[in-house]
Parts: C-alpha cells; sequence; structure tokens
C-alpha cells in the first residue's frame, strides 16, 4: 500500500480564509433557488449509457488509480472493518478497490441508476453479496432516511451531479450527519479553473470545493490528492 505525501492544510476561516461567494454574493445556498440547474448530456439510467462510461472510465483518466489508492490508505487508517458508504458509486470501480484491500469493510453502495448498480454487481461477483446496494439519488431531500450512520463516506467523481455547485454545501451538511463522531468525509471530483473544467457552474473552484466542505459543517480540511483534474480532500466530523 503506497505512503501518502504529507496533507495540505487548509486554513479555518478564524485563520484569515478569504470567504467563498456564490452567484447572489452569498456563501450560503439560500436565495438562490432562481439558477437553474446544468442538463446532464447522458442519461445513465440507461443501461447502454452508463455501460458505455463504464468503459471509457479509466481510458480517459488513468490516473485514477492513485485516487484509488489514496482512498485505500485513508480507509485501511480506521480499522480492519470500517463502515463505508460510497456516495455515486456507479459501476463499482472504487468498491472493487476497497474491498480487495480491506475485505472486511461493510460497504453500502448508493446510487441513482440501476443500470450502475448492476454492471458493480457484475463487476464485484461474488463479493457483491457484502455490498448493500442502495437506489437512491442525493439529490432527493429524502435520500437519507433508509440509511444508519458511519465511519466513513466516499465519494468519486459524482459531486457534480448534483448539476449545480450551489448544491454542494447542503448535501456536505447531509453527508456530516451520517458519519459517527470522529468519522471521515473523502470526497473526490472534478474542479473548475487551471488545469481544471470549463464549467463554473457546474464545477466548483478548489477554493470553492474547501469552503463548501466547510460551510457543511466539517473540519479537519486537507487536500490529499490533486492530479487530471481531479481533487480529492479528506474531512472529519
Amino acid at each position: 500500500m503506497p505512503i501518502l505525501p504529507p496533507a495540505r492544510h487548509i486554513p479555518t476561516r478564524s485563520e484569515g480564509q478569504t470567504e467563498i461567494t456564490w452567484a447572489n454574493g452569498s456563501d450560503s445556498l439560500g436565495g438562490m433557488e432562481e439558477i437553474a440547474d446544468v442538463p446532464s448530456p447522458i442519461d445513465l439510467r440507461e443501461m447502454r449509457s452508463a455501460r458505455a462510461w463504464a468503459q471509457t472510465a479509466m481510458e480517459k483518466r488513468p490516473w485514477r488509480k492513485e485516487f484509488f489508492e489514496t482512498f485505500d490508505c485513508l480507509l485501511a487508517a480506521l480499522g480492519p472493518s470500517p463502515s463505508v458508504l460510497e456516495l455515486g458509486s456507479g459501476p463499482g470501480f472504487l468498491a472493487q478497490q476497497v474491498l480487495q484491500s480491506i475485505p472486511s469493510a461493510q460497504y453500502t453502495a448508493l446510487d441513482f441508476s440501476a443500470a450502475m448498480h448492476a454492471l458493480a454487481q457484475e463487476r464485484l461477483g461474488p463479493v457483491a453479496a457484502q455490498v448493500q446496494f442502495v437506489l437512491g439519488n442525493f439529490k432527493e431531500a429524502d435520500w437519507m432516511s433508509s440509511l444508519g450512520r458511519f465511519q466513513a463516506i466516499v465519494t468519486l467523481q459524482a459531486v457534480h451531479e448534483l448539476r449545480h455547485k450551489r448544491h454542494a454545501s447542503r448535501l456536505f451538511a447531509q453527508v456530516k450527519s451520517l458519519l459517527v463522531p470522529g468519522g471521515i468525509f473523502l470526497m473526490c471530483d472534478h474542479y473548475a479553473g487551471p488545469g481544471g473544467m470549463a464549467d463554473q457552474d457546474l464545477y466548483m473552484s478548489i477554493e470553492e470545493q474547501e469552503a463548501a466542505l466547510r460551510t457543511g459543517g466539517l473540519g479537519k480540511i486537507t487536500l490529499r490528492l490533486r492530479k487530471g483534474g481531479l481533487a480529492l480532500w479528506k474531512a472529519e466530523n
């Protein structure tokens, strides 16, 4: 298992961090419901689209393997059988990696696409029997209703499926409520800005990602890996 580089500490507001403001000049989500979400170009609930995405994900971003390994290292520190919830679990790439490295992990996979769950079960084979697959959409208000609490919540290339960055801090506050005391949130997504994505409505900048985690009530926020337009953050409850 690789040794992680030193984490980059992100200063708290009290340490002089510049405030991040959203489109209405606020650092909160209030009063922004009039802003339209960004439409998705594909429907990942359809098996053809889901399979096409799964077939090209690693080809487009082979450096995802480094992110998988970093997830592994951070989760392994929680003990031999951590309880893990993955948001936007897709075709099971991250679940496969984690369960190979931590076979006793108690893994819950949440995705809004039954097609993606089917692909994940196909990928995991017999190991799928130890995964709880939950069909749910973290954009909906009640997505948390059937879930317990977890030592770790993880997500990879899924937060932008909120379809607008203004929703992120609300999601992160919900994540916090599902974490046990001392639990960790590992959030990896595309970022906007130099070296990243062009769409500044859909994607947060690096600074906005940190600000949304902080606004969601999470602490000890560190940037663990940044490469190829992706950034992986660790935050604690």
